[in-house]
């Protein structure tokens, strides 16, 4: 926990956490900070910067939904890791790649080769 990335004056954008399990949501959600990621995203959250969270499980349970609600009123994002099929991917890494541009979208950085949906195009 002394990693400089641990502390409020180290400066970052913010923080994406993938996979996200529900572990690392509940501490986050309840504000344990047992290891550096939640302790980092706790820091996130009290500065004000951008906290997206991929979280992997499913199906969810009442007690998941209650600590996304806590996250998001906190002012993290949810990003499941949903596949885009509306892309026609021709591959996984397609789907990979459609995800990750998403996310680093949020955080307005420039990816080569990233469409935005732009609307069914006739074929």
């Amino acid at each position: 926990m002394a990693a400089p990335i641990a502390s409020g004056s180290f400066r970052v954008e913010g923080m994406i956490v993938v996979p996200c399990s529900v572990k690392t949501l509940a501490s986050i959600s309840s504000g344990i900070c047992d290891d550096l990621i939640s302790r980092v995203a706790d820091v996130i959250l009290k500065e004000r910067r951008k906290l997206v969270l991929a979280l992997r499980e499913t199906p969810l349970s009442s007690i998941h939904l209650r600590n996304m609600t806590a996250v998001t009123e906190a002012g993290a994002i949810i990003f499941p890791p949903v596949p885009a099929y509306y892309i026609k991917p021709s591959s996984i890494g397609d789907l990979i790649d459609h995800s990750i541009g998403r996310m680093l979208d949020l955080f307005d950085l420039d990816t080569a080769g990233f469409e935005r949906w732009t609307g069914w195009k006739k074929e």
